[in-house]
């Protein structure tokens, strides 16, 4: 029997994923980039319809995308190098190769951001009204895109024995392996000698935040008082969940200096400015 190098013990699911999918005349197509895509066409899907219901130009959503694809995915790879430059300094080489991960996306979201303002003011329409059509498809593709992590190993969390752990084979989790991991080496008598590490799979945790997140702001969405709101609302639903499971994760970005976690500071940072927008928004609502 091959051994699973995923296995969830309380719900005796097991998984035998290896990161590459196929290859094509020689070059490997790993399933990060499969998902990733995926999560990319499906949010973009969803923006479209959504900006089909708000009489919107669809096109004014494609032709965002297609321009922000190389922009986001530049931001994301340079939020990620920036806050692990210690590893990469002595690594410049490894700086290009994202084929296998190692990309972030509180830096993938900043660079669309920017990328949409300078949109928005090039074909004369309003940001905040793109922002909530936008925000759809964003959710969408998060929620989908963190199974990249799943099948990589990877940004996963803290050692737990709740119903949901998530058992990983040693030799293949992507480091690094905190103390508290390392220190709860599991071996299940079905797999014979094979060490697993037991951990949160944050992956699934923020995936569902993600998908509950996006179920309820398509409820409100006939609801919104003014453009703005449903992108405020994602920042602040969106920060809080974010700010917890990354608490669980053993592979934090950390500020240089403070040793303070990156995404859980930029994630109160969102909070905070969601807040701000959804309180002015409501004022010039009261005002109208």
């Amino acid at each position: 029997m091959e051994i699973p190098n995923i296995y969830f013990p309380h719900l005796g699911l097991s998984f035998h994923l290896s990161a590459e999918a196929f290859s094509v005349f020689g070059i490997t197509v790993y399933w990060y980039g499969i998902i990733l895509t995926t999560g990319i066409i499906l949010g973009t899907l969803l923006a479209v319809y959504i900006a089909k219901k708000e009489r919107i130009n669809p096109e004014i959503i494609t032709d965002f995308v297609l321009y922000d694809i190389l922009f986001a995915l530049l931001g994301a790879r340079i939020y990620f190098v920036a806050f692990k430059w210690d590893y990469y300094k002595e690594n410049l080489g490894e700086i290009f190769n994202i084929r296998q991960g190692g990309i972030a996306i509180y830096g993938a979201i900043i660079a669309s951001i920017l990328v949409a303002i300078i949109y928005t003011r090039y074909k004369k329409i309003k940001f905040f009204q793109f922002a909530d059509i936008a925000t759809y498809g964003l959710i969408l593709g998060q929620a989908i895109g963190r199974y990249g992590n799943f099948v990589n190993k990877e940004a996963f969390g803290s050692y737990t024995n709740n119903p949901l752990a998530m058992a990983i084979l040693k030799s293949e989790a992507k480091p690094p392996l905190s103390d508290e991991v390392l220190n709860h080496i599991v071996r299940f008598e079905t797999f014979g000698t094979a060490e697993y590490i037991q951990v949160h799979p944050t992956f699934f945790y923020e995936s569902t935040w993600n998908f509950i997140l996006l179920i309820l702001l398509l409820f409100y969405r006939k609801h919104k008082k003014c453009n703005g709101e449903i992108f405020c609302l994602y920042l602040i639903g969106y920060g809080i969940g974010r700010f917890w499971i990354e608490g669980l994760r053993t592979d934090q970005l950390l500020l240089h200096l403070t040793g303070i976690p990156v995404s859980q500071t930029v994630a109160i940072s969102s909070i905070i400015l969601g807040i701000i927008g959804i309180i002015m928004c409501r004022k010039s609502f009261i005002k109208q």
